[in-house]
């Protein structure tokens, strides 16, 4: 069985790699450190098909050092041990350098026992991994790499290797491909950013076939819809892309931008993920909207409840709704702000006792302990209102909730300003 195309047109130099140019175009940092030729130990991290593996292979290859190759999901401490004992032998002598892929999936007991031959300088480690690495590598590790992130690569940059593979693959099988107009562009587009994904699709492609004019392969459009379909986007419930479209949603709806807020919904829903968006628009609606808008979480919660009693697809419809009405709302943060002081002063041990004629008086004894004695009702009061202390003595003059400035605040602003400024009402 033949090895997948992206494997058999692998980039043997930094040149023919697509995308990164951020990391190895000409002057870029990595490919500062590379021309140097004094590797440190790296990590390379993200999505996967955007050239980790291959940069890295490229790089070990240029090193001038032993080697050595392992896969996180399947290494053991012997097998790292293995690698180390090589730097007694005579090919080991110019050095080791060490390609870990997936990093994350070796336990910490593994972590350790690499760290200590990263530390006495007996390996050099290139690794790479799809999850976020300040999650998931040992912290000890980490702080003797660099990290290096890489970015999905745009579809124009793909553009280039899906070209190279048709013609790759014309030549490995000797016939002459007629693509249909609108092939390339498709295939770019809905790889999400994944190069290997792309090459996967072209081989597809060309497999999948039928004859053309004069003697040619015929790849169609249709075809290229069916094989990379639904392709387009990353998505994992629990890995970094989540949590990043989540944010992207919110922060979305806070400043107050309906077009992108329902972009980010619309990712959320086409991945199947109900729960998610549901949640994040009820902590929305008190966080960013609060107080300026209050009735806009009731309104929240009847769109989530209907949503999820409808499920999928026709929960998007209330949901939409329920974004527009955020990101279109009024907003205000002074709940949170108010609170996030509040619970920050009780961390800090402002706390002080609760004055006695706050305190419960409904029980046996409770008058001679003093508890309750000089309470005065507000509602026997003008406007129910009556000007005594209730914050504990230490910090009687604490003030952590500031109106808004907007309309529904500032109504209640100058409502209480009318009732407050005055003497006090017996």
């Amino acid at each position: 069985m033949s090895a997948p195309l992206a494997d058999r047109m692998r980039p043997q130099t930094l040149d023919e790699v697509v995308g990164q140019r951020h990391l190895i175009g000409k002057g870029a940092v990595l490919r500062r450190i590379v021309e140097s030729g004094q590797i440190p130990n790296m990590i390379f991290y993200g999505p996967s098909g955007i050239g980790k593996t291959t940069v890295a292979r490229i790089i070990a290859q240029s090193a001038g050092k032993q080697l050595f190759k392992l896969n996180g999901t399947t290494a053991s401490t012997a097998d790292i041990k293995d690698i180390v004992a090589q730097t007694n032998t005579l090919g080991g002598l110019g050095g080791i350098l060490l390609y870990l892929d997936e990093i994350q999936y070796l336990n910490k007991k593994q972590q350790q026992t690499l760290l200590e031959f990263i530390e006495n300088g007996s390996i050099t480690l290139i690794s790479s991994t799809t999850e976020n690495p300040y999650f998931y590598v040992y912290n000890a590790i980490l702080s003797r790499s660099t990290v290096f992130e890489f970015q999905p690569v745009t579809p124009e940059d793909v553009a280039a290797a899906v070209k190279r593979a048709f013609t790759f693959l014309e030549g490995e099988r000797g016939v002459k491909l007629d693509i249909e107009e609108g092939v390339i562009e498709h295939i770019c587009l809905s790889c999400g950013g994944d190069v290997r994904k792309s090459l996967n699709a072209v081989e597809l492609c060309v497999l999948s076939a039928g004859e053309g004019p004069e003697g040619s392969v015929r790849v169609t459009l249709d075809d290229a819809k069916a094989i990379s379909q639904r392709s387009a986007m990353r998505y994992d419930r629990d890995a970094d892309e989540h949590y990043d479209i989540l944010s992207a949603f919110q922060k979305s709806i806070r400043g107050s931008d309906p077009d992108a807020a329902v972009h980010y919904l619309a990712r959320l829903l086409t991945a199947g993920d109900l729960l998610s968006p549901c949640r994040r628009m009820l902590v929305t609606a008190a966080e960013d909207i609060g107080l300026a808008y209050p009735q806009a979480i009731a309104i929240v919660k009847a769109c989530v409840d209907a949503a999820l009693q409808l499920g999928l697809p026709e929960a998007r419809i209330p949901l939409t709704e329920a974004v527009i009405l955020l990101a279109t709302a009024p907003k205000s943060n002074s709940a949170i702000m108010a609170i996030d002081a509040a619970m920050s002063d009780i961390k800090k041990g402002g706390v002080g006792e609760i004055p006695a004629y706050l305190k419960d008086g409904h029980y046996a004894g409770a008058q001679k302990m003093g508890r309750a004695k000089g309470y005065v009702y507000p509602h026997v009061k003008k406007n129910h209102w009556y000007d005594q202390q209730y914050l504990p003595d230490p910090i009687k003059d604490k003030k952590y909730y500031a109106f808004g400035d907007n309309k529904t605040e500032q109504a209640a602003f100058q409502y209480w300003q009318a009732v407050k400024g005055g003497e006090r009402k017996e």
